[in-house]
């Protein structure tokens, strides 16, 4: 896994720069409600909001029982409380963006995003093939996860924007997860609903991708970016589910 990974940054660094369209900031619902501009990309953040409050709020729950059976050692929660906080993050940072969209507030947005992935994947390590590794690795990959994005932003600044290894770090580490997952059993129930989680943030992407699409087909009611955020943000209220119903099998 270690070698492909070099492999794969390697490859990053080499390919052609993938710089940011510009297109990209003109979603397809731009209508305003309430003095709140680009309303239903704005307002469905708070979808994040919930899911990441909630899973913070279930962490504390069981960091405060005397006999807790969600982890195997109170330690093994630290990549959720990272990936729940960045998921809290996540709608700050796009309420943010979506106010009035350009590069420099996406930025805002992007990096809770790639933190969030890092944490997921230092979940799945830790659970699936071994705690200290997974724990240990957690540092390295929310430092590699925010000098992606900070790279991408630094290089729109000098006027060459290079997407590469942001899209690594978010499309790689998903990769990853699924990877390790097939790979190795899980040392707790439902280990099989991280492909639900996987699955979800998939649809997210396509309708992300078909936005304006959407836009159209739902005839003004929803747009695919507005979705995008909705099941984003119920893929992670699932992981709040999977902690809350599984149990230690070892």
């Amino acid at each position: 896994m270690s070698g492909l990974s070099v492999i794969v940054i390697i490859t990053a660094a080499l390919l052609p720069p993938i710089p940011q369209s510009v297109e990209y900031h003109h979603f397809a619902d731009r209508r305003d409600l309430f003095g709140i501009p680009n309303f239903s990309d704005v307002i469905s953040n708070l979808g994040f909001l919930f899911s990441g409050g909630a899973g913070l709020m279930f962490l504390w729950r069981v960091q405060r029982m005397p006999a807790q059976t969600t982890f195997h050692h109170d330690k093994e929660g630290l990549p959720y409380w990272v990936l729940f906080f960045s998921i809290t993050m996540v709608a700050f940072g796009s309420i943010y963006y979506h106010w009035a969209p350009d590069i420099h507030r996406l930025l805002w947005d992007r990096i809770p995003i790639a933190v969030a992935i890092a944490a997921l994947l230092s979940a799945t390590l830790t659970e699936r093939v071994s705690a200290t590794i997974g724990l240990r690795m957690l540092p390295l990959l929310v430092i590699l996860a925010v000098l992606s994005v900070l790279y991408w932003y630094w290089t729109e600044r000098q006027g060459s924007g290079n997407l590469n290894f942001y899209i690594v770090m978010q499309f790689y580490l998903i990769l990853l997860i699924v990877w390790v997952s097939l790979r190795f059993p899980s040392r707790y129930s439902r280990g099989g609903d991280i492909y639900q989680v996987i699955g979800l943030y998939a649809f997210a992407k396509v309708a992300e991708l078909l936005d304006r699409s959407i836009f159209v087909w739902a005839d003004g009611w929803v747009s695919g970016h507005t979705l995008k955020h909705l099941i984003a943000a119920y893929a992670a209220y699932r992981i709040v589910l999977i902690l809350q119903k599984r149990v230690l099998l070892e």
